[in-house]
C-alpha cells in the first residue's frame, strides 16, 4: 500500500489561517478530501495520513469527521494542548476515534525551551501510555532543544517532519545533519522526506539541490524509518503534487524493491498503526 503521511485538510479562513500570506495566495482556498482524492488516484497512492494545520480541538474533531466519512484518510495526526491541567479529559472526548494516531504542535512557532516545560514533556508522558504518537514540527535551529526534549521522553515514538526543515534556500546542511544525527541515534525517532521544496526557492529550485538533504536522511535514518510526505496543499506554492512525487520515487529508484515499499508506505503503516 502506497501511503502519503503528510498532507493538510481546511476551510480557508484567513483569521484560522493567518500564516498565508500574500506571497501564498495560491493556497487560500478550502482544500478538502474532494480536491485530493483524484490526484491520489492519478498516481497510484492509496492513502493519507491527515495532520493538522489549526492549533484547537476543533480542527482534531473536523479531521477525525472526515477520516470516517473517507476511507482513504487512513490516519490523522490531530492537535492537543499537551500542557494542559485538562489534557486527560481532551484526551477522552477523542478515545474511540481508532485512526487518530497522534499528535502535533506547531513547535516551529514556539520559544525553543517551549518544548522543555515540565507539563510538555508530562503531556508527551500522557498521549505515549495512550499508544499515540507525536510529530515534530521544527526549524533546524531548534535541534539541538529537540535533542534534550526527546531524551526526557524515552520510547515515546517521534517522527521529525520536513526533515526538521533545513535552509535549502541557502545550502545549508552540514550543521543540520551533525545535529539531526544525534535524534536519528535512537531507533524510536523516524523522518518524513517531506516539505523541501517549499524550504527551496520556490521560483526557482532544482531537483539536484534537494539530493544532499535526501542523501543525508536515508543514511541517518534507513528506509525502515524513513516515510513519503507531499505536505499537500502547502506544497503547491512551490510546485505540484506530481513534482514531489517525483522527487522521492526518482531519488529511491536505485533502492531495492523491499525498501523502495518502506519508503513509500510501510514505514507510515508501521509507525501509525495503520490496518492495511
Amino acid at each position: 500500500m502506497r501511503i502519503d503521511s503528510h498532507q493538510h485538510f481546511w476551510k480557508y479562513d484567513p483569521k484560522r489561517q493567518p500564516w498565508i500570506d500574500e506571497e501564498m495566495k495560491v493556497i487560500r482556498k478550502n482544500f478538502l478530501p474532494d480536491d485530493l482524492w483524484p490526484v491520489l488516484e492519478q498516481v497510484k497512492i492509496d492513502g493519507c495520513i491527515a495532520v493538522q494545520a489549526d492549533e484547537s480541538i476543533r480542527e482534531t474533531a473536523f479531521l477525525c469527521d472526515l477520516a470516517l466519512e473517507y476511507e482513504f484518510i487512513k490516519a490523522v495526526v490531530g492537535w492537543v494542548d499537551l500542557g494542559a491541567d485538562k489534557l486527560d479529559q481532551e484526551l477522552d472526548q477523542f478515545a474511540n476515534q481508532t485512526k487518530l494516531k497522534g499528535y502535533r504542535e506547531v513547535l516551529q512557532s514556539k520559544n525553543v525551551d517551549y518544548m522543555l516545560r515540565p507539563e510538555f514533556i508530562r503531556g508527551i508522558s500522557k498521549i505515549g501510555k495512550r499508544g499515540y504518537t507525536y510529530d515534530i514540527l521544527i526549524f533546524a535551529n531548534q535541534l539541538e532543544a529537540t535533542y534534550h526534549f526527546i531524551k526526557k521522553a524515552p520510547e515515546q515514538p517521534f517522527v521529525i517532519d520536513h526533515l526538521a526543515k533545513p535552509n535549502i534556500k541557502l545550502g545549508i546542511w552540514r550543521e543540520w545533519k551533525k545535529e539531526l544525527s544525534l535524534l536519528a541515534e535512537r531507533d524510536y525517532i523516524y523522518c518524513k522526506l517531506s516539505g523541501m521544496i517549499t524550504e527551496a526557492n520556490w521560483k526557482s529550485w532544482k531537483k539536484e539541490e534537494l539530493k544532499v538533504y535526501l542523501d543525508t536522511a536515508l543514511e541517518l535514518f534507513g528506509p525502515k524509518r524513513l516515510m513519503f510526505g507531499s505536505d499537500w496543499p502547502v506544497c503547491l506554492v512551490a510546485g505540484q503534487y506530481e513534482q514531489v512525487l517525483e522527487i522521492i520515487e526518482q531519488f529511491i529508484q536505485p533502492l531495492s524493491q523491499s525498501e523502495k515499499a518502506q519508503i513509500m508506505g510501510e514505514t507510515a503503516i508501521e509507525f501509525y498503526g495503520i490496518k492495511a
